[in-house]
């Protein structure tokens, strides 16, 4: 299972500073900025092969061969978005999601397999399940034990440092993955969609900025996903789709993240 690249000493210092900014009385809003600018500096500061340390590899890759070819639940993920995009309908990429770095645990009483149930039956396009198990209390059991009840396709939401992971997550059951352009160098970043395409999986490539909008149409097969939170500042703003929609007006397959938390910003924001 691949472990985020924080080590021991390092979370330590991360809690650390959690106390320190709650004993100063500093308010949430500085304390989500902190710990995102910490966790994404830290991440993309790595090299490859120091990111690859910190990832257990309990397979090789015939066994994930024979694994993938037995699993039988995959989903066209990027198909079922396109499908509804030509029906001029709107897809809903349901989050699943136990906890956060910033707002800690959100679901006590935690059961993936009964929130997904929940969407389905209110026709919910996909599901996007946090796989990560440091930060956001994930596994990848969790998409492989959604898989067993229901037939919608899954996103797996990790950070994604290596192709093998993609492999990795396909035997699990996964459909698609994430990648973020503003975590990882643009060479990664290819690998990866790359392994992803060779696995038929889809590939949504998240972008905050004008910059990362222009790079993300070099990936020809992937759905486009434009964030409208600032990974720097935290801030959402739903302008952030106007001025990157103008770069990606002709790719056809673009996703909405972050800010539509109500039905009149969802017909505000042209989707």
């Amino acid at each position: 299972m691949p472990k985020y690249n924080l080590t021991a000493t390092q979370q330590d210092e991360l809690i650390s500073a959690y106390c320190e900014l709650i004993c100063d009385s500093m308010d949430w809003k500085s304390m989500e900025q902190f710990v995102y600018q910490t966790l994404i500096e830290d991440y993309s500061n790595l090299s490859h092969d120091e990111l690859l340390e910190d990832i257990e590899l309990t397979m090789d890759e015939d066994v994930l061969e024979e694994l993938i070819n037995k699993n039988k639940t995959f989903v066209n993920f990027k198909e079922k978005i396109e499908r509804n995009i030509k029906k001029s309908k709107f897809s809903i990429i349901a989050e699943i999601k136990k906890a956060s770095p910033s707002a800690g645990v959100i679901i006590e009483d935690y059961d993936p397999v009964k929130i997904a149930e929940i969407y389905n039956k209110n026709n919910a396009t996909c599901l996007s399940v946090l796989t990560e198990e440091d930060f956001f209390l994930g596994n990848l059991n969790h998409v492989s034990d959604i898989k067993q009840k229901i037939n919608l396709p899954i996103l797996c939401k990790d950070f994604f440092i290596d192709k093998f992971q993609v492999s990795l997550s396909k035997s699990y059951g996964a459909d698609a993955i994430l990648i973020i352009l503003a975590g990882i160098s643009e060479n990664l970043s290819h690998q990866l969609y790359e392994e992803a395409l060779k696995q038929n999986m889809s590939v949504i490539i998240e972008v905050h900025t004008v910059s990362e909008a222009k790079m993300a149409l070099n990936f020809k097969e992937a759905l486009i996903g434009i964030n409208n939170r600032n990974l720097k500042t935290l801030e959402t703003n739903i302008n952030t789709t106007y001025e990157i929609n103008n770069i990606l007006v002709n790719h056809l397959s673009l996703i909405h993240i972050s800010e539509p938390t109500r039905p009149e910003r969802i017909s505000y924001a042209g989707f």
